[in-house]
Parts: C-alpha cells; sequence; structure tokens
C-alpha cells in the first residue's frame, strides 16, 4: 500500500522486452531512501505496484507482465524515461495522500494543460466505463500521485497542481496528448460495488451449516 506522495523520481535505464514480459531497470538518485530496497520488496512505479526482483548500488529490476501492461502506460517507457517512485507504506508513516494500491484501473490522456495565476490546472479523459468512481473533491492517483479532483465532466476531469508537487515529480514532463496511469480510490470502489450488490438478486442460502460441518468430521 502506498500513500500517493511522492518524493523521488528515477530514471529508467535499462527496457528488455521477452515472452510478453517487460524487464525494467531504474535508476534512483536518494540512496538514504532506497539503499536498503530488497528483492521481493514493492515499488510503486508511476502509480503501478511493482516486485523487485534484483538490485544493485543505485538502481533496481522490475518484471511486468502482459496483465500489468494492458491496463497501464508501461508499454511507452524508454531508456531515459523519468518515472514516479514510492515506497510502501510503513505503520509508522504518516498518511499524507490517501490508500493507494498500486493497482492502476486504465490508462488516460491529458487533454489540456493550463496555466493559472499560480498553479497549473490539467484536465485528462478517461475510459466512460469509470465514470462512477469519480466525485468532485474526490481522490484520484495520476502516476502515482495522490491529487484532488477539482472539476468534473462526464468524460474527463481536471485535477489542480501545485508548484511544489510540478516541480518534484513527473507532472512537468507532461504534455497534451501525454498517456498517464489512473487508480481510482478504493474506498469509492467497495462503494460501488456495494451498490451495484444490492440490486442484485439474493443468493441462494449456503447449504454449509454446523450439522453438516459435524457429518465431515470438522
Amino acid at each position: 500500500m502506498f500513500t500517493g506522495i511522492i518524493k523521488h523520481v528515477g530514471r529508467v535505464r535499462g527496457v528488455t522486452r521477452r515472452q510478453g514480459a517487460l524487464r525494467l531497470m531504474v535508476h534512483y538518485t536518494n540512496p538514504e531512501e532506497f539503499s536498503n530496497l530488497l528483492p521481493d520488496e514493492s515499488v510503486s512505479i508511476n502509480g503501478v505496484c511493482q516486485t523487485v526482483v534484483t538490485r544493485g548500488e543505485g538502481w533496481f529490476e522490475v518484471e511486468t507482465v502482459e496483465e500489468t501492461l494492458a491496463k497501464t502506460t508501461f508499454g511507452d517507457l524508454q531508456n531515459g524515461s523519468l518515472v514516479n517512485l514510492e515506497r510502501a507504506l510503513r505503520p509508522i508513516d504518516r498518511l499524507g495522500g490517501h490508500f493507494v494500491l498500486g493497482h492502476v484501473d486504465c490508462a488516460a490522456t491529458i487533454q489540456d494543460i493550463r496555466q493559472l495565476a499560480s498553479s497549473r490546472e490539467l484536465w485528462i479523459t478517461f475510459p466512460h466505463e469509470f465514470s462512477h468512481l469519480l466525485v468532485s473533491a474526490g481522490s484520484i492517483t495520476i502516476d502515482g500521485i495522490s491529487l484532488t479532483v477539482a472539476r468534473l465532466k462526464a468524460d474527463r476531469f481536471a485535477v489542480a497542481i501545485i508548484p511544489f508537487t510540478f516541480a518534484h515529480t513527473t507532472i512537468n514532463d507532461l504534455k497534451t496528448g501525454s498517456r498517464v496511469n489512473l487508480e481510482f480510490d478504493i474506498l469509492g470502489k467497495y462503494v460501488a460495488r456495494q451498490l451495484a450488490g444490492a440490486s442484485m438478486p439474493i443468493r441462494e442460502v449456503s447449504t454449509v451449516t454446523e450439522a453438516w460441518l459435524l457429518q465431515q468430521g470438522f
């Protein structure tokens, strides 16, 4: 689990494609944060939860499978690409953003970037089937960054980017037409699931009773 508060930006230094999978080598410049990163640990790369498979001095590698490639922008990454990095949340950390799982729902496209007096406004178009998971002033994760929905329309939404976020994440690399990873708020997903389930027919009562369990030797 992550918070979406990005403190580190890394750079892709190796992209290897084999048998439908993608192996990425990511270099970092913050040894105090990543020096004790171990294989089998989780790390968020542009909002995608990945497992470290090997590491060295100043770098680590992850392997991405077909399911992740189909839902994210990882297939667009090249040598030299900048990526947002976040290590997994520890119980003692402050939860400055929101609950981020690193399970990307879809890729979306930057429609417009508007310069305002003290911030920038990003408009993003997204697949219509996810529209019920967005609410105005709700949380959204864009390339691993926890942000707030500032404006919402049927097929697009806007987020406001403060100067600090613009300067310390890969947001400053985005242009009109850029693709980004979206993860919708997990709390909203569960609420939507529960509401959808309420309209479904009641399931048949289970035949597993105390008497049945006793007969089976439990």
